[in-house]
């Protein structure tokens, strides 16, 4: 129960008293608590258990009484009452950008508009410019405002927030008087999709900094500006936010607002246990209420006694315990990485000669590349024939001799077919240096066919690696129906190692999955599926993948050595 959470519910009251048209007095009384708990820099539940609430600004009697509730109960009940009052398709239009409480009344007054689907049809048939104070350009603006709110309803990739994050960073760093600028939440802890991106900074003079954020050029509406926040749309969809707080307390603010929710909880718990509160603010000693700031986020974990944990594992899942007795994983590292098991060259559908690739690979400080090209059964992609690519082990050949300092290793990404059988006949796939075993037809048979399939490739002992294990495209297609515990089941008995395809739509295996054969003795091998050489760059977020699965170097297969890998891929 945080100062954002009390101030976010007695902003919704407002709103929900000003729809049903209730006192202007109490909508106002209600707002300005709101913007008071909100601003505080003390923790509202320390307040409120020293019964301190009507101290704050703008908190009476009764709404003091409302905040105790709600830190109590985790709700307040005049509030519910409120929603059940309230059409559900009303309160939703809270979140159209652009619509106010009044707004949204005179709409439902006068139009009939009860809910998202109605503001359109009004707005598309060219009623609502009739209202008063409307007119064509807000009726226009309205019908744009519907189609953000729409598209905003998916979390995006984490490749598509990145250099939206990048651009927001290098901007606000070319600001004089900003310090400590990171971004925070979701996209911090590297998960696969990201909603809201948050920005967090100190700086001198705040409202400077956010009168220049408001202002950058990819922003193209503003939603929220205040002296020390502000919220703006960039990209039609995106949702960027940005906070500037005291440098005294940016360790806790960081470590908050990074989350997640569920690691949050767990932590405030344990400080509780252990004689303090924590809030976003600080650190609040209970036998005596003395405030503790830490400017920096590992002091926070520090001063509880625990390791400091990396972002990607706050997910509560056991980090927490795992910091407490000094057993967090060393995650594995980018620089960890020595190499590409699973890439494609022009032979198939790549776009870029072997050469090309292995120079690229090699840019990048990898020791070795693996071509895996496709096999017949992927017409599409334009695969091998068994003469194709006994030319193309051939190619590679040769295409070592004039090569220094990377070595080409000869592979295919050989299609598991419908009936559990590969593509290339074993004595072909012998002579492989690597052997990816993938599933690209057949994808909708039911889940004892698919791991039949899979468990076939995974006992065939031509196979190192089976290429993204679970079929899935974020956000566009579900994994297969498969039985996950029996195909890892079965890479442990046979030291087949699984794919984490780096690719950003894939990212497949997930997080859950690769712990868990982790946890098997499983190796895992982070590929980034490239069909250019641009593309080898997308291995930074098969890793991300990696750590917030707990993988340590020595879990992945292509953190051996040349000599090393060789040796285990014979084995």
């Amino acid at each position: 129960m945080k100062n954002q959470d009390v101030a976010a519910v007695l902003y919704e009251m407002a709103e929900l008293l000003e729809l049903h048209a209730e006192n202007r007095f109490k909508i106002i009384a209600f707002s300005k608590a709101a913007r008071a708990i909100e601003s505080m820099k003390e923790d509202v539940e320390k307040v409120c258990r020293e019964r301190r609430l009507q101290s704050i600004p703008g908190v009476g009697k009764a709404i003091a009484q409302k905040v105790e509730e709600f830190l109590r109960t985790g709700q307040i009940q005049s509030h519910q009452d409120l929603l059940a009052q309230t059409p559900a398709g009303l309160a939703e239009l809270l979140k159209i950008s652009g619509l106010g409480p009044k707004t949204i009344f005179m709409l439902h007054e006068k139009l009939g508009v009860s809910n998202l689907e109605d503001l359109e049809k009004a707005a598309r048939e060219h009623r609502v410019r009739r209202l008063p104070r409307m007119g064509e350009v807000r009726e226009k603006n309205i019908l744009k405002a519907i189609e953000r709110y729409k598209k905003r309803s998916s979390r995006i990739l984490y490749s598509v927030a990145e250099p939206v994050v990048n651009e927001v960073l290098e901007f606000l760093r070319s600001l004089e008087g900003l310090e400590h600028i990171t971004a925070a939440g979701s996209y911090r802890r590297g998960k696969e999709t990201v909603g809201d991106i948050d920005i967090l900074a100190t700086a001198a003079r705040p409202e400077e900094i956010v009168a220049a954020f408001v202002r950058m050029p990819l922003v193209q509406d503003v939603l929220v500006k205040g002296p020390t926040k502000a919220s703006v749309i960039v990209q039609e969809t995106i949702q960027v936010d940005l906070r500037i707080v005291e440098h005294k307390s940016f360790g806790t603010v960081l470590q908050y607002f990074t989350g997640s929710k569920e690691h949050n909880v767990s932590l405030r718990q344990l400080s509780l246990a252990r004689g303090y509160s924590l809030s976003e603010y600080s650190l609040t000693r209970l036998s005596d209420n003395q405030d503790l700031f830490f400017d920096r986020e590992e002091d926070v974990y520090a001063h509880l006694g625990l390791q400091y944990i990396s972002p990607e594992l706050r997910e509560d899942r056991g980090e927490i315990e795992a910091a407490r007795s000094g057993k967090l994983p060393a995650l594995a590292e980018l620089k960890d990485i020595r190499g590409d098991l699973h890439v494609h060259s022009d032979w198939s559908d790549g776009r870029a000669s072997i050469l090309q690739m292995a120079r690229a690979a090699q840019a990048l400080g990898y020791e070795y590349l693996a071509l895996c090209d496709h096999s017949p059964s992927v017409g599409i992609a334009g695969g091998l024939s068994p003469e194709r690519l006994e030319e193309k082990i051939e190619a590679i050949a040769a295409a070592n001799e004039n090569l220094q300092g990377i070595t080409i290793l000869a592979g295919t990404e050989v299609d598991i077919k419908a009936d559990g059988k590969l593509d290339y006949p074993n004595d072909l796939l012998a002579r492989c240096d690597v052997v990816v075993a993938s599933v690209h037809m057949g994808q909708q048979q039911n889940e004892r066919a698919i791991t039949g399939r899979l468990i076939s490739a995974i006992e065939n002992e031509f196979v190192h690696i089976i290429g993204h294990p679970t079929g899935r495209i974020i956000n566009q297609r579900e994994p297969y129906e498969i039985d996950m515990n029996a195909v890892l089941e079965a890479a442990a008995r046979t030291g087949t190692a699984l794919e984490i395809n780096a690719y950003p739509s894939r990212l497949d295996l997930n997080e859950t999955w690769a712990r868990e054969a982790k946890e098997m003795g499983i190796r895992l091998c982070i590929n980034s599926d490239a069909h250019e050489p641009e593309q080898l760059g997308v291995m930074k977020y098969g890793l991300n993948i990696a750590r917030r699965g707990w993988l340590e170097k020595k879990d992945l297969l292509n953190s051996l050595r040349l000599p090393e890998l060789q040796k285990a891929l014979k084995g």
